[in-house]
């Protein structure tokens, strides 16, 4: 069945919908703003209902901007952040926990001698960045009440009353057999989760059930967790390939086809997606803070917003001695130290906005790389490529910064909204069994490509006096 399919990505800071049509490509956007809540202790959480108001209110806003019904319904999710919710009446019975969320911290640290086995089944290190740790930290402290899941699971039964989840979604709970793609009975009886009702795994495109949320009744048929839809919507699906995607944080993804690879450089092995019953895996690494440390250098006064980066950054011809380690929420791969806090030094009388600004883009830059470095050295070869997406990607002075510290050219995709389409990829498989994934994934091609302007001793240069800002704090850190 062909015609227009609603994709909608629930993300951290907003929901983004569109109405895709397979000959005339995007025909329909809207976007809903969320604002999570952050507080002291780790804390970032966000009033589910906000969440799925943002989700009705930007799908059928983007369905009036197209002016003609959908024939699919896709949703992408944010992937860790987790609720508490009344199977019986839907009704949420706590906040949603955002993946952003530290409080789980000290439960990772009394189940320290369970990581090594928590990665073997699961392919993930122990962080509370991840939904099992907040699942536990929230029974344990907030209800034991109801059922206890990620928000696409509260999120798809508001939807069409279906208790389900996604392979890659149920990847990020270290809950998740890696191998088997099932729930992990020891992974569960280690977080003290073994009588929970948990969701139902099913592929990314599976017809789940049908909505009338957008008005008339339609298929859900595409579910997807944010990042590994726009691994799909980048077209990377052979192995050597990468993206990265600049949003809240900035993540990269790397191919690594039918088998799981688990990693010796600290990143992440996790599902990609799974069609058909067939799993496809990948490396993920993540930086924790990207827009959202763009927004906070906003809060503060030293710029307006993201579209300040370039002109402020840009007065300057460089950090001027300033780094900026934005571990405004903790370092993820491949450190994995939650605890740590940001640290900018090297500030002198003589330090101006546009040094901030060009030391935040070289601190993202950076983490990007090194997490680049060990998705090559996981996999034994250099990556092929790295395709990048997302809102930060307007920013010329952070892309040609990554170029720089990389070493590698960066493609920048012509298709915004890299995760929108792959979900909504996923919900035209979905609907359509005959398509095949090249066929429903959109036409890949680059709006802009930036090339290394230093030389390799340059950016090792740089990157080391990066990496010795890291081990500083790391050093003061408790």
């Amino acid at each position: 069945m062909s015609g227009p399919v609603l994709a909608v990505d629930q993300g951290t800071s907003g929901t983004k919908a569109l109405v895709i049509c397979p000959e005339r490509g995007v025909i329909g956007t809207a976007h809903s703003e969320v604002r999570p809540r952050y507080a002291a202790g780790g804390l970032a959480e966000v009033d589910p209902r906000t969440l799925l108001s943002s989700v009705i209110e930007a799908g059928r806003r983007a369905l009036a901007d197209a002016g003609e019904p959908v024939v699919a319904v896709g949703l992408a999710n944010q992937g860790e952040t987790v609720l508490a919710w009344d199977p019986a009446t839907g009704e949420p019975l706590t906040d949603a926990l955002v993946w952003q969320d530290r409080r789980a911290q000290s439960l990772c640290a009394e189940l320290a001698e369970h990581a090594q086995t928590l990665r073997e089944i699961t392919g993930l290190p122990l962080d509370p960045y991840f939904a099992a740790p907040k699942m536990a930290w929230l029974r344990r402290h907030l209800t034991r009440e109801g059922v206890v899941t990620t928000s696409d699971a509260w999120l798809i039964h508001q939807l069409t009353g279906a208790f389900v989840t996604d392979a890659a979604t149920a990847g990020r709970t270290q809950l998740l057999d890696l191998d088997s793609v099932t729930w992990s009975p020891p992974a569960l009886e280690i977080y003290g989760l073994a009588r929970e009702q948990l969701p139902e795994i099913v592929d990314a495109n599976s017809r789940v059930g049908s909505t009338t949320a957008f008005g008339a009744e339609v298929p859900l048929t595409g579910l997807l967790v944010d990042q590994q839809a726009a691994l799909l919507a980048q077209g990377v699906t052979e192995p050597g390939a990468a993206k990265c995607t600049y949003g809240t944080g900035a993540f990269v993804l790397a191919q690594t086809g039918g088998r799981a690879h688990r990693g010796t450089s600290g990143l992440v092995s996790c599902i990609a997606w799974q069609l058909g019953g067939q799993p496809s895996y990948c490396l993920d690494g993540q930086v924790y803070t990207a827009a959202s440390a763009v927004r906070w250098l906003a809060d503060l006064g030293v710029i307006s917003g993201a579209h300040d980066l370039d002109p402020v950054g840009g007065g300057v011809p460089d950090t001027g001695g300033v780094t900026f380690v934005p571990a405004l929420a903790g370092l993820a791969a491949p450190w994995w130290r939650g605890e740590a806090r940001g640290a900018v030094t090297g500030l002198g009388l003589d330090t101006a906005p546009g040094h901030l600004v060009r030391a935040l883009c070289e601190g993202i830059a950076a983490q990007v790389a090194e997490l680049a470095d060990a998705a090559a050295t996981d996999l034994g070869a250099p990556l092929t490529s790295l395709r990048v997406d997302g809102g930060l990607t307007r920013s010329a002075l952070l892309m040609q910064t990554q170029a720089d510290l990389l070493q590698r050219p960066i493609e920048v995709s012509a298709l915004p909204d890299a995760t929108a389409l792959g979900v909504g990829a996923a919900a035209r498989l979905g609907l359509d069994p005959r398509l095949t994934v090249r066929e429903a994934v959109p036409a890949w091609r680059p709006a802009a490509g930036y090339e290394p302007r230093i030389c390799a001793d340059q950016a090792a240069e740089r990157r080391a006096a990066f990496r010795a800002a890291v081990d500083a704090l790391l050093t003061r850190t408790p």
